[in-house]
């Protein structure tokens, strides 16, 4: 007999009947491959509930206890503050990136700090137990709590966990994981799903913390099924350039906390280490009197964080100007560029326009759009813009300036560092306090801040 098979896609995990170019559930594009159907191994009954075992039962909203602490440090302060305040007792967080960024290397770190308190079990599917001693002996990582497995089998790594109950699990990397009950190979959607599953019901129903490590596709997504990301709690995302010295950890999904915080770590030969400034990090090594370029001020979260914004602007030779942006939204910058082009008196439209953010941030804010057009402006017309000067407020269509959320912590953040002026926008100025040595500078509009920042008329 011919066995059955079922098209899934890789997006989102939809099954369908047939193979189509697009996923009806996702919208993905050329996302559907061909399996053979698995058997349902994860709706089947547990063992105690059909032997007549215990059965959890409904109980008030009310009588539910909360006096106990549920949170445990972890060791890293940017990971604690990324994650809410901490790990959750009970919680299953996927920690994603490119390979090489430092996943293994945060994970293996902060098993320094949870082994003083518990059993921490390390399942590596990549590594060898010599290989991870190795990089444990480096990052100067030895405990006896510590245990360590180089497993890829699902039934061997809930075993171990049966046998030495830990409290923390790290799973590196749920790409490798299979189950033996499935015919289908180690990374494919049905063995991520259903590993994932069986990890879920470890964490949840024996009230491990489970670190799950995941790879990212050439889109910068977690590879496998997107279900994967929904039935965590909590998707902390890895991120910067592999060659350079700093990265930069941001949660993306967290049912126990905000997911704007980001926390920042540079990595060094003895491991990744905190980044308690990263203002001063982001800002190291910028250039003196060279046109194009821009400070503002961002909040991650409850961090001011301040950024440094490049711009090149050049004559085109072709008939259609070149946009290019990294860091900053494409259309988003399409728009500031339309907007100076018609509200600041700068003919901008008929040159190729580049945008970059130093140091791997993506700005997703609008307060970061006035330092866009300073930094535009200011390569247009080949005048540098102050050293000391830093710009904060949102950009409207119609070229007037918006004022921004948190502007007194974005102020005072200013003044730490040192910078003397700052461009904001006119409505809030007057209900604001300008600490000793900096200069507020308020504007009504773009040709105003720009007047301002560059001497220029706009």
């Amino acid at each position: 007999m011919k066995q059955k098979t079922l098209f899934y896609c890789t997006s989102c995990g939809n099954e369908t009947a047939k193979w189509a170019g697009k996923c009806p559930a996702c919208g993905a594009w050329n996302t559907i491959v061909e399996q053979p159907e698995q058997p349902r191994t994860a709706g089947k009954i547990p063992p105690s509930r059909s032997a007549g075992g215990p059965k959890r039962r409904a109980c008030p909203v009310t009588e539910l206890r909360t006096d106990e602490e549920i949170r445990f440090p972890t060791g890293m302060g940017e990971l604690d503050r990324v994650l809410g305040g901490g790990a959750v007792k009970g919680s299953l967080v996927l920690v994603g990136g490119a390979p090489g960024i430092g996943k293994s290397t945060l994970m293996l770190q902060i098993c320094d700090q949870l082994c003083k308190s518990s059993r921490v079990l390390y399942v590596s599917g990549e590594e060898s137990e010599h290989q991870l001693k190795l990089r444990a002996k480096r990052l100067r990582v030895d405990s006896p709590n510590l245990l360590v497995l180089s497993e890829t089998s699902l039934g061997e790594v809930l075993e171990a966990v049966t046998a030495e109950a830990p409290e923390v699990l790290i799973v590196d990397s749920i790409q490798t994981l299979w189950n033996e009950a499935l015919d289908s190979p180690a990374g494919s959607v049905s063995q991520v799903k259903d590993c994932a599953m069986a990890l879920m019901q470890v964490a949840k129903g024996r009230g491990i913390t489970v670190f799950v490590i995941g790879h990212v596709n050439k889109e910068g997504s977690i590879a496998g099924p997107k279900v994967l990301e929904h039935m965590v709690d909590c998707v902390l995302y890895f991120e910067g350039d592999q060659h350079a010295a700093h990265r930069i950890l941001r949660a993306a999904k967290n049912r126990f906390g905000a997911t704007n915080e980001i926390g920042v770590f540079e990595m060094r030969d003895s491991g990744l280490v905190e980044v308690e400034n990263p203002s001063e990090l982001l800002l190291s090594g910028r250039p003196e009197d060279a046109p194009g370029t821009c400070v503002t001020c961002v909040m991650e979260g409850a961090r001011p964080v301040l950024a440094e914004i490049q711009a090149l602007v050049v004559s085109t030779a072709g008939s259609n100007p070149r946009r290019t942006s990294n860091g900053f939204d494409y259309n988003r910058f399409a728009m500031l560029l339309a907007v100076l082009d018609k509200r600041g008196g700068l003919k901008v439209s008929a040159c190729d326009a580049y945008l970059n953010i130093i140091g791997g941030l993506w700005l997703d804010e609008p307060a970061a759009d006035l330092a866009a057009v300073i930094a535009l402006a200011s390569s247009y017309l080949d005048r540098p813009v102050p050293g000391d000067l830093v710009a904060v407020g949102e950009v409207g269509l119609t070229g007037e300036l918006r004022s921004v959320s948190h502007l007194e912590q974005r102020i005072s953040e200013i003044h730490r560092l040192g910078f003397r002026r700052c461009v904001v926008p006119r409505r809030r100025t007057g209900a604001l306090t300008a600490p000793p040595g900096l200069d507020l500078i308020p504007a009504g509009n773009i040709g105003e801040a720009i007047r301002a920042a560059l001497g220029a008329r706009g």
